[in-house]
């Protein structure tokens, strides 16, 4: 690790998403979404990251931002989807603040399953994306297991884009 991230990452603070942080938090994923990936999508085709409090920081779901000082860098979300299981969504990381140097993901991911834990949540799935390749190594280094979508629960919010999907168990490790 080089000396400057290690100085930096005493800088990266993450927090349940306020207010003043939805704008930066809204168009930090739909830039990643639009220009890095090319996926054709606005934040008015994503309705959920217009009513960010109510959709994701209620029951055993929220919203968290990466802050590198005060600039959001990174966000995650839980959505309760019921029967003691959550949808983790809105993943997303500034190019600048990947990789092992910043931590920025797996700090996201960490906090995400510890706050499962604590609301008694048994399972989190995902959807995600062909495309998304590290994200699927991140996944699978980080305990998620490669699941038929068939095997997804009902209430499972399905995105057009995703073509895989994946379970952590949290209901083993209790």
């Amino acid at each position: 690790m080089g000396a400057d991230a290690a100085s930096s990452d005493t800088h990266i603070r993450l927090m349940p998403c306020q207010p003043e942080y939805f704008d930066a938090a809204t168009a930090l994923i739909v830039s990643i979404q639009r220009d890095e990936f090319g996926f054709d999508i606005d934040l008015a085709r994503q309705p959920d990251l217009s009513a960010i409090p109510a959709f994701y920081q209620s029951g055993a779901g929220n919203f968290w931002v990466a802050l590198h000082d005060d600039t959001v860098v990174g966000t995650i979300a839980l959505k309760d989807i019921g029967e003691h299981n959550v949808a983790l969504r809105k993943m997303f990381v500034a190019a600048k603040y990947r990789g092992s140097e910043w931590g920025v993901a797996k700090k996201l991911l960490h906090t995400a399953i510890h706050w499962a834990r604590h609301h008694d949540v048994q399972s989190i799935f995902l959807g995600t994306t062909e495309k998304f390749r590290a994200a699927h190594r991140f996944y699978e280094k980080h305990g998620f297991s490669l699941i038929e979508k068939t095997s997804l629960p009902a209430s499972f919010l399905f995105m057009p884009v995703d073509t895989r999907f994946y379970r952590l168990d949290l209901a083993s490790d209790r």
